[in-house]
């Protein structure tokens, strides 16, 4: 590549990130040293390797393979899980606190984190064998491989135990086939953990990795959402797994379902941290923008507007830091996750709507965040269970019948 296509690939933006995050309820108070240090050293590198970058990015649908390493090298791939195996060890707050930083930055750029960390090293940890654990781990945990998720196929997204995927049993090894789409990481994998149905109809995970034969990952274009992340299909055409690429530790859909958990969880504090990014852009915005000779900030329905978007952010705030705390003690709930998930998204796109309205025409530009960043939670409403499937889990919570099955 020349030099001039490089700068062109990495443009920056002239615009200075100068974001603070709002913090009514003095929420700081709540956080160790530790969890304020993760986010000091998360918020500068978002401030240094996406901002500048982050609306060209968007703009050319361009994801940046080389933040894969970054992100490695302050360790955004699973952190909760053990230092043996390259990781951060640390909490659920911190790991929170992570996602948040990094979805301020890009809803895109939070996907290609939590994906590798909850979907791909997660699983591998929590049911994998200790071989496993101790060849992929490190090096997904160092960004020196990038793994992806194979659950929502063409015809199953909503109820993956549908899906059609399989393997058969060939003596000395197994031969998959299948599907899956809408996948995020996958023209880039090395890896993919992939949820199939054997023989007998029991959903296994089993580990594919790239280069293996009749496995191809077509990329998926003309997205309108979550631009700077590579997102694509998973192809099985009798793809030859080896035996030991099974994960041993647990069968059943509740094995995808309990990766699920975890990265919803991360989405909980991340889709907040887009709306703090709207906030703050907006707040800025109401104070610079004259208008009838004086801010528009000094108007009532702009002022009604701010508020109520404080008000959103800090009572979500409140229940993701409630829910990492029982994350921390291993009794938060698959019901629990999923409210804390759909709040924060819905929350979230409701503020980029209203910081929308505040930046008038500017809004639907590259100059400022909002647009992007509303793009972006259109896809983040979807995935990982919809606004409507988070509602019935807990509807089902409340009356204990399933409305969907």
């Amino acid at each position: 590549m020349t030099a001039e296509a490089n700068h062109t690939l990495n443009k920056k933006s002239s615009k200075k990130d100068n974001y603070e995050h709002p913090d009514f309820y003095a929420i700081d108070d709540l956080l160790t040293e530790e969890h304020k240090l993760v986010r000091s050293a998360a918020r500068d590198f978002v401030k240094r390797e996406i901002s500048p970058y982050i609306e060209d990015w968007a703009q050319r649908a361009y994801f940046p393979y080389e933040i894969v390493k970054k992100f490695g090298d302050i360790g955004a791939f699973g952190p909760t899980l053990p230092q043996k195996y390259g990781c951060g060890g640390l909490d659920y707050i911190s790991y929170g606190i992570l996602m948040q930083e990094i979805e301020r930055g890009d809803s895109g750029m939070r996907s290609t984190a939590s994906v590798q960390g909850s979907l791909v090293m997660y699983p591998i940890y929590k049911f994998g064998s200790e071989e496993q654990r101790l060849k992929y781990l490190p090096k997904l945990a160092s960004g020196e491989w990038l793994g992806c998720f194979g659950l929502t196929e063409p015809d199953h997204g909503s109820n993956p135990s549908g899906m059609v995927t399989n393997f058969k049993d060939m003596g000395d090894h197994y031969l998959l086939n299948g599907a899956k789409m809408w996948i995020s990481n996958s023209p880039k994998a090395d890896v993919a953990v992939v949820w199939a149905k054997n023989e007998a109809g029991r959903i296994h995970g089993l580990i594919v990795e790239r280069g293996m034969e009749g496995f191809t990952t077509p990329e998926t274009h003309g997205k309108w959402s979550l631009r700077a992340s590579t997102t694509g299909e998973l192809v099985f055409q009798d793809v030859k797994v080896p035996k030991e690429n099974l994960l041993p530790g647990k069968s059943g859909l509740g094995a995808p379902m309990m990766c699920l958990d975890s990265a919803r969880y991360g989405i909980a504090w991340g889709a907040i941290g887009a709306a703090m990014d709207c906030y703050d852009s907006a707040r800025r915005y109401a104070a610079e923008r004259i208008q009838f000779g004086k801010p528009i900030a000094a108007f009532q329905l702009q002022q009604k507007k701010l508020a109520e978007m404080l008000t959103e952010i800090t009572k979500a705030q409140l229940l993701n830091w409630r829910l990492g705390m029982l994350m921390n003690e291993g009794r938060a709930t698959t019901p629990q996750i999923s409210m804390a998930k759909r709040n924060s998204v819905h929350t979230a796109l409701e503020i980029a709507r209203e910081a929308r309205q505040i930046h008038g025409g500017m809004g639907i530009t590259g100059e400022y965040p909002i647009m992007r960043h509303m793009m972006n939670l259109e896809s983040v409403v979807t995935y990982e269970g919809t606004h409507d499937i988070h509602l019935l889990i807990l509807g089902n919570q409340i009356t204990g019948i399933p409305a969907f099955s």
